[in-house]
């Protein structure tokens, strides 16, 4: 397997779950990157406390306060992260941030579908739209054509809750709110593949499994960690070929 090589990176929703995960795999690679910005809505609170220890223990860790439901907070967090990353650019934008709420069809709101779609899916719009000029640094610093994560990338974390082909679950949970704001990333994910491969950045879709976290349910047959390094694995493996795909931690083709 080609090594995952990044100089920097940044997670959304970094404090628990899939987002801790990543921090911790980062930390975990032969050759860690030297900047890992952790984004988290509040980096002092009682939910961010092992963020919190791994930031102490590793120079390389920077919790930076971000919200992506709001434009203002992505702005600021992408002022922070230009600043300390100086005459380098962002590598890989992970975005992972994300919510659920468990409800069924008839019981879905105006609320509930806004609340969702602006945390699942105008969050990695914004979050793509504010981290471009520091991609577009990475990918014009980084030698060669072709494209890859090492190089700069924008990793949309999706579900294939999301897909409309498979409708995965709906017996078990509907999450209806959930399922059209995935379904609108996996469209994102395509559009924003076309709009910046000409800057030499790659952008792909990923199912993380269906995963121990607090989104997921109580016994789901994938943990975090096998989660998270099949992610990384498969991370390292994309080029061009896989430009605006929708992938699962395994690597597979998921339906739309």
């Amino acid at each position: 397997m080609e090594e995952l090589c990044v100089c920097s990176v940044l997670v959304t929703g970094a404090n628990r779950g899939l987002g801790l995960g990543f921090v911790q795999h980062f930390l975990r690679m032969p050759k860690p990157p030297q900047w890992i910005f952790a984004g988290c809505r509040d980096p002092t609170g009682p939910r961010a406390q092992e963020l919190q220890k791994l930031a102490s223990k590793h120079p390389n860790v920077i919790i930076t306060a971000l919200e992506v439901a709001n434009p203002t907070s992505i702005k600021a967090a992408a002022a922070k992260v230009g600043k300390h990353l100086g005459d380098f650019g962002l590598n890989l934008l992970i975005n992972n941030a994300g919510m659920v709420k468990s409800k069924t069809l008839d019981d879905e709101t105006l609320e509930d579908m806004t609340e969702t779609y602006t945390t699942n899916t105008a969050g990695p719009l914004l979050m793509g739209q504010a981290f471009l000029p520091l991609l577009k640094k990475a990918a014009q610093g980084s030698p060669g054509s072709g494209l890859s994560c090492s190089k700069a990338a924008i990793i949309n974390i999706s579900s294939i809750g999301g897909s409309i082909a498979s409708v995965f679950g709906w017996d078990m949970m509907q999450v209806t709110s959930y399922r059209c704001s995935k379904a609108a990333l996996n469209m994102l994910s395509k559009c924003q593949s076309l709009a910046y491969k000409e800057h030499g950045i790659l952008c792909v879709a990923l199912h993380p499994g269906w995963v121990q976290t607090d989104m997921g349910s109580a016994a789901p047959p994938v943990t975090v960690d096998d989660s998270v390094q099949g992610m990384l694995k498969v991370l390292s493996s994309l080029s061009e070929k896989e430009i605006g795909t929708f992938l699962d931690w395994e690597g597979k083709v998921m339906p739309w």
